[in-house]
């Protein structure tokens, strides 16, 4: 038995007004090759009007010692007021504040095509890590990945922008929300980086994953 396509019933939105994303509620039926339907059942996903997909950048700098990326420390409140310990099979040993990660934003309904991804990633990097880069200077890093598909549609764009001097960095704008309120950056040495994310050091896992293919795409 093979599913074919979705029979949709119902298709509604909850919790759009004032907020940053909302709730998808389908009602679906599963239909078969052999012209059968499933039971109806209840699919809930996540939605961003602001957009679907986002970039993820990992910023690197080469120096005599070898190559460095430049990590982002942030406010992550779904994360602090998200995981009740009494919830959780193995209780946080730390309570989530902040997050370390590498520069990502949405990618916005302008952003059109790969010239839209490197724009995106090159505003990206500036405002987030103050860094001036080039659109043409992005790279792509193969193709995205769904870091969630059982619960929201987002595909993470992984991609890669070197920066040539350190030193020029200029304080990060931001986007003006306060969700980006005393967000600090620093260098760490990539090898070192990617063994952070296996000891817990560095628990996300779009930075582990662009980290692993930024090593893979300069050793080629």
């Amino acid at each position: 038995m093979e599913i074919v396509d979705f029979e949709v019933i119902s298709d509604t939105i909850e919790g759009i007004e004032g907020g940053f994303m909302a709730v998808r509620r389908l009602h679906l039926r599963n239909l078969r090759d052999d012209g059968s339907r499933s039971e109806r059942y209840v699919c809930d996903f996540v939605v961003r009007p602001k957009g679907v997909d986002a970039v993820v950048v990992a910023v690197y700098h080469r120096h005599a010692e070898g190559v460095r990326v430049l990590l982002r420390d942030g406010l992550r409140p779904a994360l602090a007021k998200g995981r009740a310990p009494e919830h959780l099979p193995i209780p946080d040993r730390r309570l989530y504040l902040c997050l370390t990660e590498v520069v990502a934003g949405i990618i916005e309904h302008d952003d059109r095509g790969e010239e839209g991804v490197r724009r995106r990633a090159a505003l990206e990097v500036e405002e987030e890590a103050g860094y001036v880069v080039e659109p043409s200077a992005v790279e792509l890093l193969g193709a995205g990945s769904f870091p969630s598909p059982g619960s929201m549609p987002e595909r993470f764009w992984l991609t890669a922008v070197e920066v040539a001097d350190p030193s020029s960095q200029q304080p990060p704008q931001g986007d003006g929300s306060p969700m980006e309120e005393g967000a600090t950056t620093r260098w760490m040495a990539l090898d070192d980086a990617i063994a952070a994310c296996v000891t817990g050091e560095i628990e996300d896992a779009k930075s582990e994953l662009v980290l692993r293919r930024l090593r893979e795409h300069l050793a080629r």
